[in-house]
């Protein structure tokens, strides 16, 4: 038996919560990850885990034999990287979660760049707001927006988005301008952006001189994604906060305007999230650090307003 193989199986097993989707991440058939599984526990004499139709239960003895694991296969991973990144790009296959809008008008367009940087990684971008099982998924790290609220994964920020308060001019025809926040709950209706981490309306807050204020807007019509939520305030459907790099052009063609203008919208913080590792891959490494570098480059009155990193 392969003895680190067997526990780099039993580890992701564990990970996972059962041997299908364990087999499915490592690219193995499930017979191949029982056995290894089997032999591993025949060669300890110990259960490392209970199985039941549906799932596996770790044991207290799988418990600590996961723990040691963990360590000894982040360290032997550590090692490998330290030798080879002296002396090889960075390569490999990286899975990246992260909204329609960063994708289509953040990241993708400035890409050119990275893959001059570093030709040798693929990039699988997946596009949504949904809530994702990095383990199960073998999802390396996601761009989201929000301070985070999985405190298990770990969170840098790169920036903070700027935000800007508007409504198409046919709802203002119809409804007139809002003049205070507390409008959005009584005389004026706002598209209502579903939070994914929550199942919540998002609460917009605002600020000027005097006073903050967090409002729960009335609505007649929510979305999860960031574009059909601009496009609900384009068609006249309600006040919307929008970040300012997806509203810039329909502000300046007229289809929005901006309303509150005595009123600051609270940024919403911008992080790259990824999975608690030990050590963390060298391609994703690079990856981070190049998004962050990305922000900064960004007009920070028009797209996104920076924090300076280290």
């Amino acid at each position: 038996m392969d003895q680190l193989t067997a526990m780099r199986v039993f580890v992701r097993v564990v990970e996972t919560g059962n041997f299908t989707r364990a087999a499915s991440t490592l690219s193995m058939p499930k017979t191949t990850v029982t056995n290894y599984v089997q032999s591993l526990e025949a060669r300890l004499q110990a259960t490392l885990l209970n199985r039941t139709t549906r799932r596996v239960i770790v044991t207290t003895d799988g418990a600590l034999y996961y723990e040691r694991a963990v360590q000894i296969l982040s360290e032997l991973d550590e090692l490998d990287s330290s030798l080879s990144n002296s002396q090889s790009q960075p390569s490999g296959r990286l899975r990246v979660e992260m909204a329609g809008a960063f994708a289509d008008l953040v990241v993708i367009p400035a890409l050119c760049d990275f893959y001059q940087r570093y030709p040798l990684i693929k990039l699988d971008i997946g596009v949504g707001d949904r809530l994702v099982d990095y383990v199960a998924e073998n999802v390396d790290c996601a761009l989201r927006g929000g301070t985070p609220g999985d405190q298990s994964l770990i969170a840098r920020k790169v920036g903070d988005m700027t935000m800007k308060l508007c409504a198409a001019p046919l709802y203002l025809e119809k409804f007139g301008e809002p003049h205070e926040p507390e409008d959005l709950t009584r005389a004026h209706v706002a598209v209502g952006y579903l939070l994914a981490q929550s199942g919540r309306i998002m609460d917009l807050e605002l600020e000027n001189a005097a006073r903050a204020v967090a409002v729960t807007p009335n609505y007649i019509l929510s979305v999860n994604d960031a574009r059909s939520y601009v496009n609900a305030a384009i068609g006249g459907l309600g006040v919307a906060a929008a970040p300012g790099f997806m509203i810039d052009a329909a502000l300046s063609a007229g289809t929005l305007r901006q309303v509150l203008p005595g009123w600051r919208v609270k940024p919403i913080p911008l992080y790259v999230v990824y999975p608690p590792r030990r050590h963390l891959s060298n391609k994703v490494r690079v990856f981070v650090d190049w998004l962050a570098k990305l922000m900064q480059t960004l007009p920070a009155d028009r797209v996104l307003k920076t924090d300076r990193l280290p």
